[in-house]
């Protein structure tokens, strides 16, 4: 727990292994057993559960739900308000996290179904549901979510409005 003028800020579970160079905003929870690589910037009002693995260099936006059993790899970006969910069918005892590999970048407010992987370098648009597995290097949007684009065509839409 980490308190700042006596005020309660954050929890951060005592066996919680946090990496060098994180950055936590207020009001966030960390549970039992997560793991949290170098560089990792989580925003405001984030909860994250039990049991989960976060690479390093990633940033967490605020009010973004990472439930337990999820795994987030290196260098990835996840906007505010994102929702994961490990529960398949609520309220089952059997849960499965969802798997965010490495240089994803997923919009504000997207939604993930239990279990499903989303691919290396792929990009989930704003407001997805996210409700089947998502191959590497492509971009997906709607609800529920389907490939729109590569993710080179994404880098060449970003660079022109960029410029």
């Amino acid at each position: 727990m980490k308190k700042d003028n006596n005020n309660l800020i954050n929890f951060i579970s005592k066996n919680a292994k946090i990496g060098r160079n994180v950055k936590i905003w207020h009001f966030s929870y960390i549970g039992n057993n997560t793991e949290i690589g170098d560089n990792v910037s989580i925003g405001s009002l984030v909860h994250i559960d039990y049991d989960v693995k976060i690479g390093e260099n990633t940033r967490i936006e605020g009010s973004v739900y990472i439930p337990p059993l999820t795994r987030v790899g290196k260098n990835v970006f996840i906007g505010p308000c994102v929702t994961f969910t490990n529960d398949p069918y609520p309220m089952s005892p059997k849960m499965v996290g969802v798997t965010v590999e490495d240089g994803a970048i997923i919009g504000g407010r997207a939604v993930f179904k239990a279990g499903v992987s989303v691919g290396k370098n792929s990009v989930i648009a704003m407001g997805a549901v996210v409700t089947k597995d998502v191959p590497p290097n492509v971009v997906v949007m709607g609800h529920p979510a389907t490939i729109r684009y590569s993710r080179e065509e994404y880098e060449t839409k970003r660079e022109k409005w960029n410029s």
